[in-house]
């Protein structure tokens, strides 16, 4: 079995962030570990606090997989501050982790904010060049480039700055937050650009969407497969696991891991 390793948050609700991410790597068939960077009190309606992991024990989390069971893809979801995201690009430098799928994890579906501010230069200037995939929606890519994104140029233009002038290998700018009507629209650039659209589904079970999809592409290049087929059928997958959702909770609910990628 191969093995992936998520960097992110824990919630509590079990809707996203290593929980979604644990249960999705099962899903795909892969053996899941972890390294937990915050500790979130959170449920459907909202997340009511969280604390910082300190910086050396997500360096000792990421030690102790790496010298044991080491990853053949990782991702990394929300880093807290600018502290823990220094001491994980050192581990992913130290180690040379391969096939690294970065999840700018900044805002919950809830409008929650789960980073401090100065979190932001260091995803930029020591993250995102390492990434083999930055995979943010359009408010993340943003901030992430500084500029407003707002249509499917934008959309376009945001990917190419992450690839050609910030130094990931790749980009997938998620549209689901885009005012595209009844469509979705997320566009993939590794040097060419490729546009997924879905149809929008009407419903409030979308906590733990973000983390479910980089989750997912990352279960599929630990198992080999191309970056294209993965975000491929890591689009689908979240989609179906949207349509299916079990309808938890009163506010945004969790999506149904077990759900098919085709």
């Amino acid at each position: 079995m191969r093995i992936a390793l998520t960097i992110a948050g824990s919630d509590s609700g079990g809707c996203a962030g290593i929980q979604a991410d644990l249960k999705t790597f099962q899903r795909f068939g892969v053996f899941g570990t972890s390294a937990i960077t915050a500790i979130t009190a959170q449920n459907t309606q909202g997340v009511s606090g969280w604390d910082a992991v300190s910086p050396a024990m997500v360096r000792a989390q990421i030690d102790s997989v790496a010298e044991d069971l080491f990853p053949g893809a990782f991702k990394t979801g929300m880093l807290a501050n600018a502290a823990v995201a220094t001491i994980v690009a050192a581990a992913i430098r130290d180690h040379d982790l391969r096939n690294y799928v970065l999840d700018p994890v900044m805002v919950a579906t809830s409008g929650d904010v789960l980073f401090e501010p100065d979190t932001i230069e260091v995803i930029r200037r020591e993250l995102v060049p390492l990434a083999a995939l930055v995979t943010p929606n359009i408010h993340e890519a943003a901030i992430l480039i500084g500029e407003e994104i707002d249509d499917e140029d934008s959309m376009e233009h945001a990917a190419e700055v992450l690839v050609n002038e910030m130094g990931a290998q790749a980009a997938l700018i998620k549209g689901g937050h885009l005012d595209s009507g009844n469509r979705v629209v997320d566009m993939l650039y590794d040097g060419d650009i490729r546009t997924f659209r879905g149809q929008r589904l009407d419903t409030t079970s979308t906590h733990g969407t973000g983390c479910t999809l980089s989750a997912a592409i990352t279960a599929q290049l630990a198992r080999g497969e191309s970056l294209h087929a993965a975000v491929r059928s890591a689009i689908d997958y979240v989609h179906n696991a949207i349509a299916t959702a079990p309808g938890l909770g009163s506010g945004h609910g969790p999506l149904n891991h077990l759900a098919a990628d085709t």
